[in-house]
């Protein structure tokens, strides 16, 4: 798949692994996103990293193991959402979000950044935020850029939380 891709410049699919794993059978969740590899290496262990770049929501319609293991599917694009305006009482998102892509170096440097796109700053928070997979599922999934915006002033809420508590002790 990977030299596939490669030289066809051409995205590949990827789904939440909902029962089973990646070694064997497995069903997934029919949401996914499509993905572009930006870079690959082999490793000393033998072992081939890659890096990809999430792209494009899809909806899996149907989908078949290859002989050789791999799996090839049918599925429709998921419209992408209008830009919207980051509400006010979410001003301090960009500034958080920046610091934290800065942070990450090299995977985000080449990104465009859109944050005044309340959409965007959702989706790249969420895809940063060290939360659960099913509840990164759920937040793609969602067409619903307001209950994602709640979803992660909570969760920054809770991370928060306790550190002020612990320095006013």
């Amino acid at each position: 798949m990977v030299s596939r891709c490669m030289k066809t410049d051409s995205p590949f699919g990827v789904l939440l692994i909902r029962e089973g794993d990646d070694s064997g059978s497995a069903t997934t969740h029919h949401i996914g996103s499509l993905a572009r590899l930006i870079d690959f290496y082999q490793g000393s262990d033998g072992l081939l990293g890659v890096t990809a770049i999430g792209g494009q929501r899809f909806r899996l319609l149907a989908s078949e193991q290859q002989d050789d293991g791999l799996y090839i599917g049918t599925i429709e694009l998921i419209e992408d959402e209008p830009p919207l305006q980051l509400p006010t009482e979410f001003s301090t998102l960009p500034k958080i979000l920046a610091n934290v892509m800065d942070d990450l170096g090299r995977l985000y440097e080449s990104q465009d950044r859109k944050f005044d796109d309340a959409v965007w700053v959702t989706y790249r928070l969420l895809e940063i935020l060290p939360i659960d997979l099913e509840q990164k599922q759920l937040s793609l999934e969602s067409s619903d850029t307001a209950a994602r915006l709640k979803l992660v002033g909570e969760l920054l809420h809770s991370v928060r939380g306790p550190a002020q508590q612990q320095s006013s002790d």
